[in-house]
């Protein structure tokens, strides 16, 4: 199969009778599940790769060099929800960082199916370079709530991610990523209204089509209104093929082979919207780290308007930008603070990429001075040449008068 399998979250209300526990009242606060419940290993379905190979950068640390801005912020203090499989916080690269909860009543929150961790490392995994691991997080200081919102990786309840946003929000998180799709249902889009009154940037996962014949259909709850929607791109910027151009999709993200941590301290290569979403995710950490006043609708105006122009459908702003996010210096235009509705359109663009400005009275007194000079100079060597020449004509006429006796 091309491509990642998003983690399909039902087709109606009606997957609830597929014999799923109910799921929590909705804002009810999940307590940490981590000390319940036994850490009984999961029997997943692929292994992974040992860190021993994992010696040289993934492409997507290169092409959108985020570690530049570790020099400015790491994401500290910024809380990052995974509504995912779980995440195996014990991983040596997110050890320490991840607080887990469970919404599916599956008894455990741990990840059997390796998604959520993959989806949380590209976030935040922790710089291990000095032991001779390449991969990092793009925010590897942020903290990772997981909140497993699903069990087999299809047909799961979907009130279990409407419960999960509305847990994270409670929890606190300021970013949530939803590496799922869903079709439109009350539930979901209400829990998703409900995190952006708490100011919380929701960001998702555009959606996959596995086959070109396959019809496409809009992916929720990337398509609500104030969503950042991830599409995926190649190693080249083109836009990978298995992106549902049909989801209105906000910004792009690296999707193809993307290399990040699996459970049991392992990684893994896979491709989907899946993994670009978290790269959009990670930024908008490193975003909030730095400008903490802004709020979420302003995060995601400042990562939309200083994204790398994007071209064709399905590419929204273009492929994100993690330093510019952080370092670009922008007008006073933008969104405004509530459910990521623009309050009046952008004023200004990225100061960085605009051409400075032609002084036209400077350029003016220079070209009159630059004249002025060329006068002078052609004075000078026009009287230099005739002076002599002068002088040579008086001299001759000189020599042709009689001498005097």
């Amino acid at each position: 199969m091309r491509g990642v399998r998003l983690l399909a979250i039902g087709g109606s209300l009606a997957l609830a009778s597929l014999g799923s526990a109910p799921p929590a009242m909705a804002g009810q606060v999940a307590q940490p599940q981590a000390q319940r419940f036994a850490a009984a290993p999961c029997a997943l379905q692929q292994t992974g790769s040992p860190a021993s190979e994992m010696t040289t950068p993934p492409w997507p640390q290169e092409k959108l060099n985020f570690i530049d801005a570790w020099n400015r912020t790491r994401g500290r203090g910024v809380k990052v929800a995974v509504l995912d499989s779980g995440v195996d916080g014990s991983h040596p690269q997110l050890r320490g960082r991840v607080k887990a909860y469970d919404a599916t009543n599956s008894g455990t929150p741990q990840d059997c199916l390796g998604h959520g961790t993959r989806v949380a490392g590209i976030i935040a995994a922790e710089d291990l370079r000095r032991n001779n691991i390449a991969f990092v997080g793009v925010a590897p200081e942020a903290t990772i709530i997981s909140i497993k919102t699903a069990v087999t990786g299809r047909g799961d309840d979907p009130r279990f991610v409407a419960n999960g946003i509305r847990r994270a929000t409670d929890l606190g998180a300021k970013i949530i990523n939803l590496s799922s799709q869903s079709p439109n249902f009350e539930d979901l889009k209400a829990a998703v209204e409900y995190a952006q009154r708490k100011d919380v940037l929701i960001i998702a996962a555009a959606g996959n089509l596995e086959d070109k014949n396959q019809t496409a259909q809009k992916a929720y709850p990337a398509n609500y209104d104030g969503v950042m929607s991830v599409g995926g791109t190649n190693p080249d910027g083109t836009l990978a093929d298995f992106t549902n151009s049909e989801t209105h999709v906000t910004i792009t993200g690296p999707g193809k082979d993307i290399i990040s941590t699996w459970p049991r301290g392992a990684y893994f290569n896979e491709s989907g919207t899946s993994f670009a979403a978290p790269y959009v995710a990670g930024t908008a950490a490193l975003v909030r780290a730095y400008h903490p006043k802004l709020t979420a609708a302003q995060v995601k105006d400042r990562i939309e308007r200083t994204a790398d122009g994007g071209t064709v459908k399905g590419t929204g702003a273009g492929l994100v930008n993690p330093l510019r996010a952080v370092t670009a210096v922008l007008g006073t235009g933008g969104t405004g603070a509530t459910g990521g509705v623009p309050a009046q359109p952008a004023v200004r663009q990225v100061s960085i990429d605009r051409p400075q400005e032609v002084d036209h009275f400077g350029r003016g007194l220079a070209l009159s001075m630059a004249g002025g000079a060329l006068i002078v100079a052609i004075a000078v060597g026009v009287a230099g040449a005739v002076v002599p020449m002068s002088r040579r004509r008086n001299g001759a006429a000189r020599s042709t008068e009689p001498t005097p006796r």
